[in-house]
């Protein structure tokens, strides 16, 4: 029960002064714990209806591909079944026949084709328009047969099938290939080992695009003749069971069975994928681009055959999917030709000269490439190391540009990407090949960066920006002080004070008051303001705004291939030239030594002459001819640098072009007194010991007044040059008119480039 007077009680002791207890501590409200709850349970399932859906997707096409299945499976058995095959094509062969043979069965014991197409394939195509045959095509055997392919066209749907893909110009066509054989199926019975289900992706592509035209197909590969039919969509959504319409009527029935068994291999594929979670969303969501083209195409291809006999081109497939090191014969080049048809755009491409490299040639290959750049970049690594351990002193990297460590450093930047790419597309040893020069190239990204870095800061004196100093504002002037009051002493003796003290009555008069100075305080500058001022004034922040900004440059341009190519030829053509210009800005050599400068050279130039001179590079960079002019440009850079060294920074120029003279540190000084005790030149302000004089080199004369003078440098006379000049490089005189002996100078400035006295900057030695 509750007491009143114990709670009147309670009041007034707390009025009195006495502790108050603490009362229970508030919980935290139970709204802001739910709320955090509720994000963090969404942030860590919020892809969960993302993953219900692409289930559902899964598990929508599993329904209907075993429908599709089922109704062909019932087909080919000549069972009741929905599904029907279109009729039989007696347009389209003709017209392709005009164009390539598909070839017949060759002798085993002479020659024989390839058998497994995977791989990838690069040719060139030839584009013809249908719809609009020009004279000398319709003069051809096969215009009648287009005519009459296109006669089906709809027109009016045309352009919106044809979409803004420029086909006129297309000139170059990229395949990839995977090729099975449907062996040992329990769903299905006597298939033959004639048939391969191929697939891959078309590319299609012109010279003056950086995208391509892609097309996914799916077909047939009959091993025998090297014959190819298949299906070609710029859009998904094709029907594998219609493969049978392509073939000639006497394969049919082999190829409808290899189709029902290769539908019912995907179909536990699919069912493992939905029972084990592993769900590609990605392959199910649709890109947001529209597609350049709506056009259905057919491909029919055929292989060049071979005279290698079909027993040991049996040997060497196997050798190359499988190497053990057996002896086997020469690889014959893969060869293609074929026709590439659409009937609802009136499209015709006639592939030629497209050849093809097997996918474990291709990685060996790249695993190849991997080595030897994994070496030419160890050397570049190991002569940068070298270099900058010899011109780790503020002389030597006074002489340098930073500038050309610069450049180089992109140039692996560059490197480092483009192997990491390239390790990204790959599959297997081959992408863990190429980390190891990408590893390489990264760290001499950085050693070259700390160098420039370096550079800069050794070199910050020449670019130092000496801001102003700012006006102190004027104080105001101190206003004139009232004259002082003296006491009347008549009026002193009247209120009968002392002539000296001051009447009692007297009030003290106030101190004037001045007004104290108005300081005015600076504007605080904007950040973007501060950040120019820092990057313009400290040349370490600039260099590194430099290199990020040309970082960020060349990776945005890296997408666009033949962009970036341009860029490292550039950069490569002229990596050693602002080194010349240093040297002959500053009338200094560049004392980079020759094994770094030719070891660099050619180790850059295996790459650049390896992806744009080499016609099977494995990139399949097309050869530039401009490309040779680069090692004459680079060569003859380093033929310039290593004269300048021997001949004078400015041997070149023929005098034609004035350049500033470099300080003097060694001027003509009047020698001392000859009657004095010492003869020198004074104290050596690092040793201080004394800079004496070598005697031989005084000249005496008398002077108006009859004393004897002498003067070193000018009044040495034509006979003691040689001795002249070795003496006066004995002494250098600082442009702070400090005195030093030339060799204290000389390890003073390996260590720091100011002056030991005054610590301003001094000019190289």
């Amino acid at each position: 029960m509750n007491n009143p007077e114990a709670a009147e009680e309670g009041r007034e002791t707390r009025r009195e002064g006495s502790p108050t207890p603490p009362g229970p501590r508030n919980g935290r409200s139970s709204v802001p714990t739910f709320l955090i709850i509720s994000f963090v349970l969404f942030m860590l399932t919020n892809n969960r209806g993302e993953e219900l859906d692409a289930r559902y997707q899964y598990m929508k096409a599993l329904d209907s591909l075993n429908g599709q299945v089922a109704d062909f499976s019932a087909w080919l058995h000549g069972s009741p079944s929905n599904f029907t095959l279109p009729p039989e094509d007696n347009v389209t062969m003709p017209l392709v026949s005009s164009f390539v043979n598909l070839g017949p069965v060759l002798d085993p014991d002479v020659g024989s084709y390839y058998t497994n197409l995977t791989g990838f394939w690069h040719g060139e195509v030839d584009f013809h328009n249908l719809t609009s045959l020009s004279a000398n095509d319709s003069a051809l055997s096969w215009g009648p047969s287009a005519k009459e392919l296109v006669s089906h066209t709809n027109m009016t749907l045309l352009p919106e099938l044809l979409g803004l893909w420029n086909w006129a110009a297309t000139d170059k066509l990229s395949l990839s290939v995977g090729d099975k054989l449907i062996l040992n199926q329990t769903l299905a019975k006597n298939i033959s080992e004639d048939v391969a289900i191929i697939h891959g992706r078309i590319e299609l592509s012109e010279p003056n695009a950086s995208e391509e035209l892609r097309l996914d197909f799916d077909g047939i590969h009959f091993v025998s003749n090297g014959s190819i039919y298949a299906f070609a969509e710029t859009v998904q959504g094709r029907d594998l069971r219609m493969l049978p319409s392509l073939v000639p009527a006497s394969r049919l029935n082999d190829t409808a069975r290899v189709i029902e068994a290769e539908l019912a291999a995907r179909i536990v594929k699919l069912k493992e994928k939905i029972e084990s979670g592993s769900i590609d969303q990605d392959a199910l969501n649709d890109s947001d681009e529209p597609p350049k083209a709506r056009c259905s195409f057919r491909l029919y291809g055929h292989l060049e055959p071979t005279n290698v006999p079909r027993d040991s081109m049996k040997q060497l497939e196997e050798e190359i999917e499988k190497p053990t090191g057996i002896w086997t014969v020469r690889p014959p080049e893969m060869k293609l030709d074929g026709v590439l048809v659409s009937q609802n755009c009136g499209v015709l491409f006639k592939i030629k000269e497209t050849t093809g490299l097997k996918s474990p040639q291709l990685y060996r290959k790249i695993t190849t490439y991997a080595g030897i750049s994994m070496i030419v970049n160890f050397i570049l690594l190991r002569l940068l190391i070298r270099e900058t351990a010899r011109i780790s002193n503020a002389i030597g990297l006074n002489r340098v540009s930073r500038y050309t460590f610069l450049a180089q450093s992109l140039i692996d930047a560059i490197s480092f990407v483009g192997h990491i790419t390239l390790g990204i597309l790959a599959d297997g040893r081959a992408s863990l090949s190429v980390l190891a020069p990408a590893g390489l190239a990264c760290m001499l990204f950085i050693n070259e960066a700390q160098l420039a870095v370096a550079i800069g800061q050794v070199q910050a004196p020449e670019d130092l920006v000496t801001p102003p100093a700012p006006s102190p504002a004027p104080l105001p002037a101190p206003s004139p002080a009232p004259p002082p009051v003296l006491p009347n002493p008549a009026d002193n003796a009247a209120a009968g004070t002392p002539p000296g003290a001051s009447p009692a009555n007297a009030m003290p008069q106030p101190a004037e008051q001045t007004t104290p100075p108005t300081i005015t305080v600076p504007e605080r500058p904007s950040f973007l303001r501060f950040l120019w001022n820092h990057i313009r004034t400290d040349p370490s922040a600039r260099l590194w705004t430099i290199i990020s900004l040309f970082l960020i440059v060349v990776f945005r341009i890296v997408i666009l291939l033949s962009l970036p190519l341009f860029f490292v030829a550039s950069m490569y053509s002229f990596v050693w030239a602002v080194q010349i210009y240093r040297s002959v800005r500053r009338s200094r050599g560049s004392g980079l030594s020759t094994e770094y400068l030719v070891g660099t050279t050619i180790c850059r130039l295996f790459f650049i002459l390896y992806f744009m001179g080499c016609p099977k590079n494995i990139l399949d960079v097309e050869p530039r001819r401009w490309v040779y002019v680069v090692p004459v440009l680079m060569f003859a850079q380093v033929a310039t640098v290593l004269l300048q060294d021997r001949l004078g920074p400015t041997f070149f120029l023929f005098n034609r072009v004035v350049v500033g003279k470099s300080y003097d540190y060694h001027p003509p000084m009047p020698l001392p007194d000859p009657e004095a005790p010492e003869q020198t030149l004074g104290d050596c302000a690092i040793c201080m010991d004394a800079i004496e004089v070598d005697p031989s080199l005084r000249q005496r004369r008398k002077s108006s007044d009859g004393k004897e003078r002498g003067e070193l440098g000018v009044m040495g006379g034509i006979a003691s040059a040689h001795r002249l000049g070795s003496a006066r490089k004995s002494y250098s005189l600082a442009p702070c008119h400090h005195l030093f002996h030339t060799a204290c100078l000389e390890r003073w400035l390996a260590i720091k480039n100011i002056c030991p006295q005054c610590r301003r900057p001094l000019p190289p030695l």
